[in-house]
């Protein structure tokens, strides 16, 4: 029988010293997907950009020390899922007490032993992928197996901060199967929720990038997240998102669009900024959605976003 082969967990060692990330990176490279900082201020950056498993952090670091690097990453919520161990000569029940105050989960001391080092990294490892599993239950849509309305509320808040801070555009697409009520009426709600679960199945395949997200967002809509897209890429992805769908060929005699299953498309685009709110772009795009249904249905539509909109008490 072929063995399945998984994915290999990813650790970030955090020191400065040579011999030290030696000596762990020989340890750790046999079982793990192993990479490397030096400096503590960039810490956080590589965290939200590689998501590793956990954080081997030394206290002693230039700049930054590592009780500062641990607590931004739990002030983060791109990162503070990420146990952090620390790694360090210093053996003061002070310092320990201070580095698990900051945030980590465990403190080891040197000298290296390795037996030590992989079983306290097998030991968290584990942890959080049992957390990583039970969050993402509950961040699910259980009918579509995509990702639920609270999972795409709380990605929106983390993409748009990091967006704003790095000046990159955002885009938003919201999607509507056309008329799925009368779907439902003709053949029923056990061939309404088949059909949902397909339709999602199939725009999902067309997302390729790790960041991009789609999500239910109620009923027959659902919205795709699209972090550093602008306008344009944005709508070539919904083209995608509806080429998908139509070629499922599911029947649709009842639909005012086609013979078949097809999704209407409102998009939107914006570069966050501390003026605009995330429900902003969420408005521009169902708006856009809305004038997609008006205009015939199965297309896509896009527009600018109104930043007056909403802004009355």
């Amino acid at each position: 029988m072929n063995r399945v082969e998984t994915k290999r967990a990813r650790v970030l060692v955090v020191n400065d010293d040579p011999s030290s990330v030696h000596a762990l990176m020989e340890i750790l490279k046999v079982h793990y997907e192993v990479s490397v900082a030096t400096d503590g201020e960039r810490v956080v950056e590589i965290c939200e950009r590689i998501r590793p498993d956990l954080v081997l952090l030394d206290i002693v670091l230039p700049g930054l020390d590592g009780y500062g690097v641990c607590r931004r990453l739990k002030s983060n919520p791109a990162t503070c899922e990420i146990p952090v161990i620390f790694f360090t000569a210093r053996e003061s029940i002070d310092d320990q007490i201070k580095g698990l105050e900051a945030g980590a989960v465990d403190f080891i001391t040197a000298p290296v032993h390795a037996p030590l080092v992989l079983a306290r990294a097998r030991t968290h490892i584990a942890l959080k992928h049992h957390a990583d599993r039970l969050r993402e239950l509950a961040l699910t849509d259980m009918l579509t197996g995509v990702a639920n309305r609270r999972c795409f509320e709380d990605r929106l808040k983390s993409e748009w901060r990091r967006c704003r801070r790095n000046r990159s555009p955002i885009a938003l697409i919201m999607i509507d199967i056309d008329d799925f009520k009368q779907y439902n009426d003709a053949y029923g709600h056990q061939a309404g929720d088949h059909c949902l679960a397909r339709v999602s199945s199939a725009m999902k395949h067309t997302l390729r990038r790790p960041g991009d997200l789609l999500s239910r967002y109620g009923g027959e809509e659902f919205v795709c997240l699209l972090p550093e897209t602008g306008l344009g890429q944005a709508m070539r992805r919904a083209e995608e998102l509806g080429r998908s769908v139509e070629n499922l060929g599911i029947p649709h005699p009842h639909s005012a669009a086609g013979p078949v299953v097809t999704v209407s498309r409102g998009v939107a685009a914006l570069v966050p900024s501390a003026e605009i709110r995330p429900r902003e772009l969420v408005r521009a795009a169902d708006a856009m959605l809305y004038a997609a249904k008006r205009a015939g249905r199965n297309r896509t539509m896009c527009g600018p976003v109104d930043l007056t909109a909403g802004q009355t008490a």
